[in-house]
């Protein structure tokens, strides 16, 4: 079993378009760790060994499948592979900023196997939309495992 990420961390984009990864974060992460496009405007980091494991994942899908091409070429193609420096910042790249909506403050969020990077005022307005649904969520989730 691997690292599971939780918390969530503010951070502000410096003006070289570099954001800090907590410690606590970049310990599970490793380096290097892959940063590509995440779902609902988000920027999502995996560690090499999940990296590797959804990787192989994606490459099952049947390449005649229109869908499965498009979310490979879009997920992939939108990957980087990142080396924080010693203090703990990653570049990233304009594609990846623009995607999130990053404009200075950046919420850092860990979600078991992953690690999303979303604007602040993209995650504010997420947390109230969900909060709102959190209990008809959970019981939908929970009917669906049985």
């Amino acid at each position: 079993m691997g690292f599971k990420f939780v918390g969530r961390f503010q951070h502000n984009l410096d003006d070289k378009s570099r954001l800090t990864i907590p410690s606590r974060l970049r310990e599970g992460l490793g380096s290097p760790f892959y940063a590509t496009v995440g779902l609902e405007k988000s920027i999502v980091l995996y560690s090499l060994q999940e990296w590797e494991k959804i990787s192989e994942q994606l490459q099952q899908l049947p390449m005649t499948n229109r869908d499965a091409r498009a979310f490979n070429r879009l997920f992939f193609s939108g990957a980087i592979e990142c080396e924080p420096d010693k203090q703990g910042r990653v570049l990233l790249p304009l594609h990846l900023i623009k995607h999130a909506g990053l404009k200075k403050e950046a919420m850092i969020v860990g979600v078991l196997d992953r690690v999303e990077i979303w604007s602040l005022e993209g995650w504010e307005k997420y947390e109230e939309e969900k909060f709102g649904i959190y209990e008809d969520v959970a019981e939908n989730i929970s009917s669906a495992g049985n």
